[in-house]
């Protein structure tokens, strides 16, 4: 399979790989109905509304769109959208869930509920996909993880590392780099994730972390920038040539994708995989354009079997 180059390339392989039911709970948000009008034109996804009907019927008019068109259901309040919605993925009647005018933690509340949610044993974390903003060639770049795991222990690091992977082999990528981000290309003890990058390229060195190539302590700048690893005398596979990026705290991976957005002027697509489902968060903030890369994301995840 050829990696895939750029998100317009992404949203055009979802468009043959769907439409797929796409349930979004708490609809009543405007740029999320947007968005599922717009993959809904595309043949991306059919859009499940979940939420008080006639306020998401009232928007969708607003918005210049038949309600008809779309699939409707009733909810009480925005958690039992969630919980609505979840039911939906859980029993086979939607394949992606999208996160609409509710905050975050209601509808991973819902996700992570040991009896009625979307667990099957694996960490959940969060992968945005955009076009690498240097290389030469048309490629995607991911960071992860920027919107889940507040400050990833080193088991969990792994199974972040094997989640993204997971996903960037999906998009084509027989075994997606992975470079661990730290301030510096040096392990010390002052700082603690420079080890955990470390332990993580032994573990993929030993075959223990398969399917990808890691390597790490990585900055920024001689991850993404062969030049830049060059001039440090960084020899390793990895190095300028990155497909993937491991922060280290949520933090680094929230500023981090917002610089894509806000100083690159970059589209960005994100999914949380590690669920039954692929899972989509957007901000309240992003652009039905955007919102439309996340499901087209998920959408080619679902299909490829890379929740």
């Amino acid at each position: 399979m050829i990696p895939i180059p750029t998100l317009a390339r992404l949203t055009a392989e979802a468009r043959t790989a769907g439409p797929l039911r796409l349930v979004v709970a708490a609809a009543a948000s405007d740029s999320a109905l947007a968005a599922a009008a717009l993959a809904r034109r595309q043949r991306i996804a059919d859009a499940v509304l979940v939420g008080g009907r006639s306020e998401i019927a009232a928007r969708l008019r607003a918005l210049g769109e038949d309600p008809a068109l779309f699939e409707l259901h009733e909810a009480a309040n925005d958690e039992d959208a969630a919980r609505r919605a979840v039911a939906m993925v859980r029993g086979g009647e939607a394949a992606v869930l999208m996160k609409g005018r509710l905050q975050t933690a209601a509808l991973l509340e819902a996700i992570l509920d040991r009896t009625d949610g979307l667990r099957d044993g694996r960490l959940l974390s969060d992968v945005l996909v955009a076009d690498h903003p240097l290389s030469a060639a048309p490629r995607l770049l991911g960071v992860t993880d920027g919107g889940v795991n507040v400050a990833p222990d080193l088991g969990q690091k792994r199974a972040i590392v094997e989640n993204a992977a997971a996903l960037f082999r999906a998009l084509g990528h027989d075994r997606p780099r992975v470079a661990c981000l730290c301030a510096v290309e040096t392990v010390t003890d002052a700082m603690p994730h420079t080890r955990d990058a470390a332990a993580l390229a032994a573990m993929n060195a030993r075959g223990e972390l398969p399917g990808c190539v890691v390597g790490g302590p990585f900055a920024l700048d001689n991850a993404l920038s062969a030049d830049a690893a060059r001039a440090k005398g960084i020899d390793h596979p990895v190095a300028g040539r990155a497909d993937l990026l491991l922060v280290p705290t949520i933090e680094v991976g929230n500023a981090l994708g917002k610089a894509f957005t806000y100083l690159a002027h970059r589209s960005v697509a994100h999914v949380i995989v590690g669920a039954r489902a692929p899972v989509l968060i957007p901000s309240r903030v992003e652009r039905p354009e955007d919102k439309l890369c996340s499901i087209a994301l998920g959408v080619l995840a679902a299909a490829r079997g890379a929740p």
